[in-house]
């Protein structure tokens, strides 16, 4: 008898991503002998204990030894609750128990930019870049499912801020692709069986039933709401909408990308003339990333700001500077634009 359908979908998921991290490596699937794996490549887990993360964990402890890679994971304490500390052990506690090695627990201080989810967020990539430094990672493997991917949409929806935030997860990001999401294409009631039937103990996060949150309320208030008046399904459309999304952002980010040279003089200035011929999504992705070039933080970088520096182009009055986040100014000057810290 295989294994419940639960844990198949989820290891096959693992195995998939697994087989593309080898292929980068110019690797065929196959069990390491003792002298092959110290030079085998390892791949992390972001495990905070929850159904998600733990049942890619141990998807990840399964497939990784068939595939030929060595595996370890990170928990991040993020010191936002009573005794996150002592959980964080447990749950690194938990890895090891399930073979992989190294395992870590990282405890990070969260700081407020951007709201306590924001910065919890910052906080807990940049520990795990840097354990995959620390590691030599190859990758690190994230629990974010379909649901994840839904509300994100939704919230990038709410915020206004374009196809690019509708686009929601990637299922690779990070500085050459370190990042993986293995479980985008899966819902969360497939990780919490899998985990129920491997009898994997889970630790339900109280902040992701807090109303305090964004994300909480959107989980347990919207998400229903729009199910019960459009009916079951609305999941799968979101998620099906963030990858038509992100096609459709990639090509306009290309675009964009190879049109930048041809807006600029020879002294690098943009020129306002040219940039009023490209396509308004296209200039826009100009203005952007000649923003956040000057030192923009992209986080802060909302589509009220790009659109106000996009009349300077189209709506021309004689208006005077904008301000951007990061202490940097655009202003038009003598049919020039100029973005810079000021």
């Amino acid at each position: 008898m295989g294994p419940h359908p639960a844990v198949a979908a989820i290891r096959l998921a693992v195995r998939r991503v697994l087989n593309d991290i080898l292929a980068e490596h110019g690797r065929t699937p196959g069990r390491l002998t003792p002298e092959e794996r110290s030079s085998s490549p390892l791949v992390l887990v972001a495990c905070s204990g929850g159904a998600d993360s733990m049942a890619l964990a141990s998807a990840l402890a399964f497939e990784a030894p068939r595939a030929g890679l060595r595996a370890g994971g990170v928990t991040v304490d993020h010191g936002l609750q009573p005794g996150s500390g002592p959980r964080a052990v447990e749950v690194a506690s938990r890895l090891r128990e399930l073979g992989l090695d190294p395992v870590e627990s990282v405890a990070v201080t969260v700081g407020r930019d951007g709201g306590p989810e924001a910065a919890a967020r910052d906080a807990r990539y940049a520990a795990l870049d840097a354990a995959a430094e620390r590691h030599r990672a190859a990758a690190v493997l994230l629990g974010h499912t379909r649901d994840d991917q839904a509300e994100t949409v939704l919230l990038g929806l709410a915020r206004g801020s374009g196809i690019r935030s509708l686009s929601g997860m990637a299922a690779v990001s990070g500085a050459d692709g370190r990042y993986r999401r293995p479980f985008l294409q899966l819902d969360r009631q497939t990780a919490r069986k899998a985990c129920m039937v491997q009898s994997l103990p889970v630790w339900d996060d109280p902040h992701n039933t807090d109303p305090a949150y964004t994300r909480s309320r959107l989980r347990h208030e919207g998400l229903p709401a729009l199910e019960k008046a459009l009916g079951k399904g609305v999941v799968e459309a979101l998620a099906r909408t963030a990858q038509l999304s992100r096609d459709d952002a990639d090509a306009l980010d290309a675009w964009a990308g190879k049109a930048a040279a041809g807006v600029r003089d020879d002294d690098g200035r943009l020129e306002c003339a040219a940039l009023h011929d490209l396509p308004p999504a296209v200039r826009r992705r100009v203005l952007r990333r000649a923003a956040i070039d000057a030192g923009a933080p992209a986080g802060s970088l909302f589509a009220r700001h790009i659109e106000e520096v996009d009349r300077l182009i189209t709506g021309w009055r004689g208006q005077g500077a904008i301000n951007l986040p990061g202490r940097v100014v655009a202003r038009r000057q003598g049919g020039r634009l100029v973005i810079r810290q000021g």
